[in-house]
C-alpha cells in the first residue's frame, strides 16, 4: 500500500494512534507500548480474575499495523515476525472479527499486516494495543462510525488491557483493567517523562504471576502516583510506584527482581516492573540522565549476567 507523511484528517476524535494516509480504504497506525507505573490487586472476583487499580501511561515504543479493507469477507493478517501465530488466538484477528460481528457485517474483509517491536509477555501491553488499533482503524475502513464507547464495549470483550489503548496517552484504569478514566496529560510542554526499559532475556507468564499472588488484606493507595504524574515531578514519581506483582513474578524469574535492583543502583527516578513483567523501567528526570543510565547498565553488567536489550522512551502523547 502506498504511504504519505500526511497525517488522515480527523472529523471525529476518536483515533489516538499516529495514523498516516493510506489510500481512501487503508490506514497505517502505531500501536504504542504502555507502562504500569501502580499496579495494586484489590481483590479476587467470583470469575477467577481480579480487580485492580493501576496508572498505565503509553510510550514511544510502537508496533505498526497496515490495514486495507478487503471485498471478499476474509480476514488476512501476516505477521512480522513470521513465528507470531495469524489465526484466531492473535488478539488483533479476534478485534477484526468482534468488530465484525458487533456490526453485523460478515461480508466485511481486511488484509493486515503486524509488524511487532513491542516483546511478548513483557507487561507492555503489546497484544492489546494491536487489538485496540486493529478497532480504530477496521472501523474507519470499513466506515462503521460506531463511537469511542461502542469500541471500548468491543474491547472489554477481547481483553482487559484493551479498553486502555482507546483512552490515551495516560489512564487510571479499575475492574480488572477495562474500566479506564483518562489522566489529564500537558500537551504543550513536549515529550516526557523519559524512561530507561530493560527487556530481560526471558518471559513471564501473567497466568503464573497470578497464581502466585497474595492479595493484600490493606491495599496500597495509588492517590500518590497519581498527583506526582499531573505535576511531571519524576522523582515524586519515582517515589511513588508500586506494583503488586513484583514479589510472584521475581518468584519464578529471579534475574528480573536482581536486574530491578541494580537499575535502581544507578540513582534513576526511581525503578520498577511493569505490569506482570518482564520489562523493568526507570523514570528519569530528563533525556540526558536516561540515557547516562541506559549505558551505565550496559557497563555494569555482571560477567555472570545473560545481556538484557536497553531502550530509552518517552511519555508518549498524540
Amino acid at each position: 500500500m502506498t504511504r504519505s507523511s500526511a497525517p488522515i484528517p480527523q472529523a471525529d476524535p476518536l483515533p489516538v494512534h499516529p495514523a498516516f494516509f493510506a489510500g481512501s480504504d487503508a490506514v497505517v497506525l502505531a500501536a504504542p507500548a504502555k507502562l504500569n507505573l501502580f499496579l495494586e490487586i484489590l481483590r479476587k472476583r467470583p470469575d477467577g480474575y481480579h480487580d485492580l487499580e493501576s496508572l498505565m501511561v503509553a510510550v514511544s515504543l510502537f508496533d505498526t499495523l497496515e490495514m486495507r479493507a478487503a471485498p471478499n469477507g476474509e480476514i488476512a493478517l501476516t505477521c512480522d515476525p513470521a513465528t507470531l501465530s495469524t489465526g484466531p488466538d492473535n488478539l488483533v484477528h479476534k478485534a477484526a472479527t468482534a468488530l465484525r460481528t458487533r456490526a453485523n457485517r460478515p461480508d466485511l474483509g481486511a488484509v493486515i499486516h503486524l509488524t511487532k517491536r513491542i516483546p511478548t509477555q513483557a507487561g507492555l501491553g503489546g497484544g492489546s494495543s494491536d487489538a485496540a488499533a486493529a478497532l480504530v482503524g477496521l472501523n474507519q475502513i470499513w466506515k462503521l462510525a460506531l463511537t469511542r464507547e461502542e469500541l471500548v464495549a468491543i474491547a472489554a470483550s477481547i481483553g482487559s488491557d484493551v479498553a486502555f489503548f482507546l483512552s490515551l496517552p495516560a489512564a487510571w484504569c479499575t475492574g480488572r483493567g477495562e474500566i479506564t478514566t483518562p489522566e489529564p496529560v500537558d500537551r504543550g510542554t513536549g515529550a516526557g517523562p523519559y524512561f530507561v526499559l530493560v527487556f530481560p532475556p526471558v518471559g513471564i507468564s501473567t497466568v503464573g504471576v497470578y497464581r502466585g499472588l497474595t492479595v493484600p488484606q490493606e491495599p496500597v493507595s495509588g492517590e500518590r502516583v497519581r498527583a506526582a504524574f499531573r505535576t511531571r515531578d519524576a522523582a515524586a514519581l519515582g517515589a511513588a510506584m508500586f506494583n503488586r506483582l513484583e514479589e510472584p513474578a521475581f518468584a519464578i524469574e529471579p534475574i528480573v527482581g536482581r536486574i530491578r535492583e541494580r537499575l535502581g543502583r544507578l540513582n534513576p527516578a526511581g525503578a520498577m516492573m511493569s505490569g506482570s513483567g518482564s520489562t523493568v523501567f526507570a523514570p528519569c528526570r530528563d533525556a540526558r540522565e536516561a540515557h547516562s543510565v541506559a549505558a551505565a547498565f550496559t557497563d555494569s553488567r555482571p560477567a555472570d549476567e545473560p545481556e538484557s536489550r536497553v531502550l530509552v522512551v518517552h511519555g508518549f502523547t498524540p
